[in-house]
């Protein structure tokens, strides 16, 4: 199965040049074996949302052992990445409201949208993935929040509930019917995605190795997320041996 030709918001990582890295050749002992019919989504693993980013999530690097880790059990045919990608003036960044502080809120058509410090902007350095991450030349890539007028935190749909990227056509195409999520944000980005994931046709288990995300922690954020995920029965396991 090959993710070209999809979505215009999926992509083979060469194809929209990212070159191949390493692989991780030191990575923590896991305690993770791939199942059949199991795939990997690595969300969001991108400079500006690691320290000295534009988004900084505290510790986001903290990660990528155990994330690159993954990826090599995985390997590119069953791990997913997705990647923010805003154009500048997004209607989600604070910058494009007169009064608005990152982290305000304001009402968008779709309803109320957290505004964030300008980032992941299209084509610069904090959008790019971590020079770290183990990301295979082949592998698919999922754009998402290319859209001027809506934020997108789940890898599936955007914030208006309506627009789909086109990962739950991969999902089902590739017959996966388990789902591991990892990456950043806990309480955003990867909260979304896994709850639009086990919402997925065919879909029977989604976990999230929580020691392998890192969260925002706005007031509230957290705890909202384990229990929203619990509701939706996402399982909250760790990948590192005890």
């Amino acid at each position: 199965f090959s993710c070209q030709n999809l979505m215009p918001s999926i992509h083979v990582a060469a194809d929209v040049g990212l070159t191949a890295s390493p692989a991780s050749t030191s990575s923590p002992a896991l305690s993770v074996t791939r199942e059949d019919g199991e795939v990997l989504i690595v969300v969001d693993v991108q400079n500006d949302f690691c320290p000295g980013g534009a988004l900084e999530v505290p510790e986001g690097d903290a990660i990528l052992p155990l994330v690159n880790g993954l990826v090599n059990i995985y390997g590119a045919e069953h791990t997913i990445f997705t990647q923010d990608w805003h154009p500048g003036g997004h209607a989600s960044f604070a910058s494009s409201h007169a009064g608005k502080n990152p982290y305000d809120t304001t009402e968008l058509e779709y309803g109320t949208q957290t505004l964030w410090p300008d980032h992941c902007v299209q084509g610069s350095k904090g959008a790019q993935f971590h020079e770290q991450l183990v990301v295979p030349s082949n592998a698919c890539v999922v754009r998402k929040g290319d859209n001027i007028k809506v934020d997108s935190y789940s890898a599936f749909t955007e914030n208006d509930q309506k627009t789909l990227t086109g990962l739950a056509d991969v999902i089902k195409s590739r017959g996966y019917t388990k789902v591991s999520v990892v990456g950043l944000a806990f309480d955003f980005c990867v909260r979304w995605t896994a709850e639009d994931a086990a919402a997925c046709e065919g879909v029977t288990r989604v976990r999230v190795f929580r020691d392998a995300t890192r969260s925002v922690g706005l007031p509230g954020t957290v705890e909202s997320a384990e229990e929203s995920l619990a509701a939706k029965n996402v399982v909250l396991e760790t990948c590192a041996s005890s």
